[in-house]
C-alpha cells in the first residue's frame, strides 16, 4: 500500500493527525527533500527506510515504491504542503494504478494557506474579491498558453504565485500587464510557517525591487490584490439583518 500525505507548509505541527499516523506505520518514507521539513522524519519508526525523492527520477522513485510492495511493506510518499497542488502525483498513481498497487491520498495544509495566515489575511473578502487565482510564472516548464501571468493578471483577482519568485521582475511585468496597477498591495512570504519566516509587503509597482533588497530568491509565495488592503464590506453571513439558516435577521 501506498499514501500520499501532504506533510502541511512547514512546521511541522501542522502536519494532519492522519498524517502523522501514516508516517509513524510506515516501513518506507520517501520525501521530498527540497521542501519538506526534515523534522517529520523524526516520526518513522525505527529501521523505516528513508529517501529523499530530490534525488530520484520517477522511475527510481516507482521502482522502490515496486520493491516496497513486492515484500508487503507500506510506503509514505510525503509532499509538501498540499500533494494536488503542483506535486506531480498524478503521474506516479497512473502508474501505480498501471501495476495494480493500491494507494490512497491524505490532504495537507498548503504553503497558500500558511501565507495567508501570516500575513493575517483574508483571500475572500467581500466586495474586493471572491477569487484566488492559483498559478506560476512560465520559466523552465511552460504552462499552457491560455494561462500566461499577463492573462490571469486581467482578472484583478486575488492571486497567490507558485514557484516563480526567482522570476520576480517578470512577474511584476506580467502583472502589470493586466488588471492590477503599480499601487496594488502585494506580499511575500518566504517559507510561510518555518522558524525563519520572512514577510516583504509591498505593491505590485516595488515587487521587484522589495524582493530583491530582501535578498529573497527561492522557497517564497507572491500573492496580489485588493485584499491586502484596508477597504472592504463586512460580510453578511453575521451581520444582524441577515437570515440564515440557523437564525432569524431583522430582515426576515
Amino acid at each position: 500500500m501506498v499514501h500520499f500525505v501532504g506533510a502541511g507548509p512547514g512546521a511541522p505541527d501542522l502536519i494532519t493527525q492522519r498524517g502523522a499516523a501514516l508516517l509513524q506505520g510506515a516501513d518506507c518514507i520517501i520525501y521530498a527533500g527540497s521542501l519538506v521539513n526534515p523534522a517529520l522524519l523524526g516520526l518513522a519508526k525505527p529501521g523505516c527506510a528513508i529517501y529523499n525523492s530530490a534525488e530520484m527520477t520517477l522511475e527510481q522513485v516507482l521502482g522502490v515504491l515496486r520493491q516496497m510492495e513486492a515484500v508487503g511493506k507500506t510506503t509514505v510518499r510525503l509532499h509538501t504542503g498540499d500533494p494536488c497542488l503542483f506535486g506531480a502525483i498524478r503521474e506516479q498513481m497512473d502508474a501505480l494504478d498501471a501495476d495494480g498497487i493500491a494507494y490512497d491520498d491524505t490532504p495537507g495544509v498548503s504553503s497558500f494557506c500558511g501565507a495567508a495566515a501570516a500575513l493575517n489575511a483574508e483571500y475572500t473578502l467581500p466586495t474586493v474579491s471572491q477569487t484566488v487565482i492559483i498559478t506560476r510564472m512560465e520559466g523552465r516548464t511552460p504552462v499552457p498558453e491560455r494561462e500566461t501571468l499577463a492573462r490571469l493578471a486581467s482578472h484583478g483577482a486575488t492571486m497567490v504565485i507558485f514557484l516563480s519568485i526567482g522570476l520576480v521582475d517578470k512577474v511584476q511585468e506580467a502583472l502589470l500587464h493586466g488588471a492590477y496597477t503599480p499601487g496594488t498591495p502585494a506580499a511575500v512570504v518566504y517559507k510561510a510557517t518555518w522558524p525563519e519566516e520572512k514577510i516583504v509587503r509591498c505593491s505590485v509597482g516595488t515587487l521587484a525591487e522589495s524582493v530583491h533588497a530582501a535578498g529573497i530568491t527561492k522557497t517564497a509565495l507572491i500573492v496580489v490584490g485588493d485584499f491586502l488592503g484596508t477597504r472592504y464590506e463586512r460580510s453578511r453571513l453575521y451581520d444582524p439583518a441577515f437570515t440564515t439558516e440557523f437564525r432569524k435577521g431583522a430582515d426576515a
